[in-house]
């Protein structure tokens, strides 16, 4: 971590905002009457995800950036809802959904890693 100087070095917020622009890119295939629901959760929860974790990191205390980490994982799991939904509906081809629901399982794997970092770092300094 000694090389990280801004929350885009962190791999947990350059996954968050990879899914941020494949769902961008994702929703162009949404029927338009999902307008104004699924299309707007699932803008609203993906950018979320990248903008709270980038929020956490400019806190510079630990337990607050590992709520706001912890609320990027709620938005990840909002839009992870969002696609299993859209694939259940058929609204969207079933690959296309696999891949990004594998995308948002390896950010929040990582996403996780960073929050147990986090907890650490904070148990450590503590002490």
């Amino acid at each position: 971590m000694d090389n990280i100087k801004d929350f885009t070095d962190l791999k947990a917020w350059q996954l968050a905002h990879r899914v941020r622009l494949e769902v961008y890119e994702f929703i162009k295939l949404l029927p338009p009457e999902e307008k104004y629901n699924r299309i707007d959760q699932l803008r609203r929860s993906s950018s979320s995800m990248a903008s709270n974790i980038a929020e956490g990191f400019g806190r510079y205390h630990y337990q607050e950036n590992i709520q706001f980490c912890r609320q990027a994982r709620g938005s990840l799991e909002e839009t992870r809802d969002n696609i299993i939904a859209a694939r259940d509906l058929k609204q969207i081809p079933q690959e296309k959904c696999e891949e990004l629901l594998e995308l948002l399982l390896e950010t929040r794997k990582v996403l996780n890693g960073y929050i147990r970092f986090l907890q650490k770092q904070k148990t450590n300094n503590s002490s």
